[in-house]
């Protein structure tokens, strides 16, 4: 959706301004916008150096409660020759004075997950455009809250699931569009990536493969293993839903319907303590979550989806992907495409390199050289720009609040559902209705979005 659409009138249109959905007035288009940032451990440190790259972003203030985040902060601003931001520390509640600043447009929240939903709350409240990380909230509830938040105030909320913007899911995407694959009738993807190093470490910088966890421990150790002892569901379901979503238009003529997950036992966690330190009291813990968790979840438009989370057990990293249509398939794990009767040989894989090329996405053709270097392999840059760009044409965002909760929702329902023996949980229609008739917005040109 382009920010002419949103004009209403000529009297508006002359003085300049736009409304989003809400009616909330927004001013003219900025070439230069001021962020706030809400956690600057490591990921929110990776946001803040591709800011620092940028000729239209000025990070105006940053909020952490350890100082060993600031101060690390504080070493990209030097190294950059930036002066410094303004600082806000010393409880949980520090960054509501960020907020109160009039000179923020938007804020990015790199927080802990129990942390977002009432700090994005706050933001959007405060009139500030909402870039999170994942996962969104931690209960149902906590999604319909952020919803209702972002369509009262009318401010736009974006997770910012990289994801997305992967080279190899967005030329899968393109062939999706182009109809390569034909009709698409199943989808698969996930997290399936060994954390047990991120779970369990040292408390050094940087991190290094230990039994602790806890205050004592390095970044997400400090925290997000606590989720794997208190839970069992798919704790981190965007990274395989988020591009699954974009194939099969959900919430933009599709949408998600029901869901069932089963879990494994949970195994994996207690054998790496026991095999670094025999007799730990870190190996007797009982954690709830699975080793495996396997969703599966059915489209309002027929389609049959399969999430996968895989975090506790060796293994190399992948998140299985996998797009399949009345013509043909794509699989990440072998990195092969199969179209009928345009491969190279029949029932033969060819390689996916071969078609990606041929059908790489234009955001990334035209981008690419401004990638170079962001982290996870260029992917950073694609969503720290998309959200830029959204706050500087005041334009909603690509990935928009109704997207951003459908796949973030998926952990408390998978969750209530293993909880309950696998049953079928309802999903929540978000859009209230709308997605019957909600076009596509998401990466449809080369335009930044």
């Amino acid at each position: 959706m382009r920010r002419r659409e949103f004009i209403k009138n000529s009297t508006i249109a002359a003085a300049g301004l736009t409304i989003l959905p809400s009616g909330l007035l927004f001013g003219k288009n900025s070439d230069k916008i001021r962020l706030g940032y809400i956690g600057v451990g490591l990921r929110g440190q990776n946001h803040v150096g591709e800011g620092l790259l940028r000729d239209d972003v000025e990070i105006v203030a940053v909020c952490d409660i350890q100082e060993r985040s600031l101060s690390a902060c504080r070493k990209k601003f030097i190294e950059a020759n930036k002066k410094l931001p303004a600082e806000y520390t010393g409880s949980l509640d520090a960054y509501k004075k960020l907020l109160s600043r009039k000179d923020i447009d938007a804020v990015i929240i790199a927080t802990p997950w129990q942390f977002h939903k009432q700090q994005a709350i706050d933001a959007m409240r405060a009139g500030k455009y909402v870039g999170c990380e994942v996962i969104a909230g931690l209960s149902v509830d906590d999604h319909w809250d952020i919803v209702n938040t972002s369509e009262k105030t009318g401010m736009p909320y974006m997770t910012l699931e990289n994801v997305c913007y992967r080279r190899d899911v967005m030329a899968a995407l393109n062939m999706v569009r182009s109809g390569v694959f034909g009709e698409i009738v199943h989808l698969e993807g996930g997290y399936q990536h060994d954390l047990r190093g991120i779970f369990f470490n040292d408390g050094k910088v940087p991190p290094g493969p230990g039994t602790k966890f806890g205050p004592e421990a390095f970044s997400e150790a400090q925290w997000r293993t606590q989720f794997n002892i208190e839970r069992n569901g798919d704790l981190y379901p965007t990274h395989g839903a988020g591009p699954l979503m974009h194939y099969v238009d959900i919430n933009h003529g599709n949408r998600f319907t029901n869901l069932v997950s089963v879990s494994s036992k949970a195994r994996g966690l207690s054998a790496y303590i026991e095999e670094l330190s025999p007799g730990n009291a870190s190996a007797k813990i009982n954690y709830k979550n699975g080793d495996v968790i396997t969703t599966m979840i059915n489209c309002q438009n027929g389609e049959s989806l399969l999430l996968s989370h895989d975090t506790h057990l060796p293994r190399p990293y992948s998140l299985g992907f996998r797009v399949q249509g009345t013509k043909g398939l794509w699989m990440d794990v072998n990195q092969s495409v199969y179209i009928e009767g345009k491969s190279k040989n029949n029932d033969q894989w060819d390689a996916a390199k071969d078609w990606f090329e041929k059908y790489d996405h234009p955001l990334w053709k035209k981008n690419q050289d401004k990638a170079l270097g962001a982290g996870h392999g260029g992917m950073d840059w694609f969503v720290f720009n998309a959200f830029v760009e959204a706050v500087k044409k005041k334009a909603p965002a690509p990935i928009d609040v109704y997207d951003s909760v459908t796949m973030s929702v998926i952990f408390p329902l998978s969750e209530k559902s293993i909880a309950e023996g696998s049953t079928p949980q309802l999903f929540p229609d978000f859009t209230r209705g709308k997605w019957e008739t909600r076009k596509k917005t998401f990466a449809l040109d080369d335009s930044g979005f």
